[in-house]
């Protein structure tokens, strides 16, 4: 799993990074990976409103939010927008990125492929501010949700502390460390007790690409899927990729990635094997389970097709059985 920290504050070492940074630490202790993006420091123009998104897929400017934000919106599991408040709202670079995810929003509903994650992704806010007004916090809470909506995440919650702005005020904050403790463990919870199934193949470019965005699509709620090969190609395999679009489920900005680093810090509950020559690796505790598939890996679309169709079926049997 990944937590994202998205930090908005364009001070850099404030009360808003004090915060973030002691919220993914705490995630951390749960042996999740964690990553922090500092969104004042990055290149993200301004949405133009030039309805590109709403035929194509992605945005039409290209910028530190096509390259490098769009794919890490899509990996990550746990997405935290942590920023203080500018006259009620987000600051304008943590703004700016808000708007530009109406192209997630616009390939999810006017394009109709969806995150496979839907069902397991979470969103949580964090935020500061430097009076006590009672509405202080009602801007950004708005904006979060639909932020988190329109890169399929469900709201899990927030922490916002009033008459916060001079350097170091967070410190002084009574009970902060219990706040985050109580509030990640409620946010991993769900996450933690899901099942860990491991899909694997050769290069981890389509057969097990497609099993693990279907187990999520469908039983990501459930189920911690994950993919790997023994030999990881370069890229998922174009085809794949289409035939998965057909099928509404996006995994563009998947890579492929290697068994054996998976392994460095995850154990599986079930490895599924797609019926790659290599043998299954050995985890203690683990079943497993070969399918024998063949590999579609350079074949036609109409085989690419039937091959996701016989994935498909095994994945929602092995849903209605585990």
């Amino acid at each position: 799993m990944l937590a994202l920290g998205l930090n908005g504050s364009p001070r850099k070492g404030g009360n808003t990074e004090y915060l973030l940074s002691a919220f993914l630490n705490e995630i951390e202790k749960h042996k999740i990976a964690t990553k922090t993006i500092r969104v004042s420091k990055k290149t993200i123009s301004p949405c133009t409103e030039c309805g590109y998104c709403e035929e194509n897929d992605g945005c039409i400017i290209k910028d530190d939010m096509s390259a490098q934000i769009y794919p890490l919106l899509k990996e990550a599991d746990i997405i935290v927008a942590a920023a203080p408040i500018f006259f009620y709202g987000f600051p304008a670079q943590f703004k700016a990125l808000i708007d530009r995810s109406q192209a997630l929003w616009a390939k999810k509903y006017f394009l109709g492929i969806e995150d496979p994650k839907k069902k397991s992704k979470k969103g949580f806010l964090l935020s500061l501010g430097a009076t006590k007004g009672k509405n202080l916090f009602n801007g950004v809470k708005l904006t979060a949700k639909y932020f988190f909506d329109a890169i399929s995440a469900k709201p899990a919650g927030d922490l916002c502390y009033f008459k916060v702005e001079k350097p170091g005020e967070i410190t002084k904050i009574k009970g902060l460390e219990q706040d985050i403790k109580k509030a990640v463990y409620s946010l991993l919870t769900p996450l933690k007790t899901r099942k860990k199934i491991f899909f694997i193949c050769s290069e981890n470019a389509c057969r097990s690409q497609i099993a693990a965005a279907y187990a999520q699509y469908f039983a990501g709620d459930k189920i911690e899927a994950l993919s790997a090969g023994s030999a990881p190609a370069e890229k998922i395999d174009d085809i794949t990729i289409q035939a998965m679009a057909e099928e509404k489920i996006d995994i563009s900005d998947r890579k492929p990635k290697s068994i054996k680093k998976i392994l460095l810090n995850t154990t599986p509950d079930i490895i599924v094997s797609m019926g790659c020559k290599d043998k299954c690796p050995y985890v203690s505790g683990a079943d497993t389970i070969e399918w024998n598939l063949p590999d579609p890996a350079g074949k036609s679309i109409e085989f690419v097709k039937k091959i996701r169709e016989d994935i498909k079926n095994k994945i929602l049997d092995f849903i209605n059985n585990i």
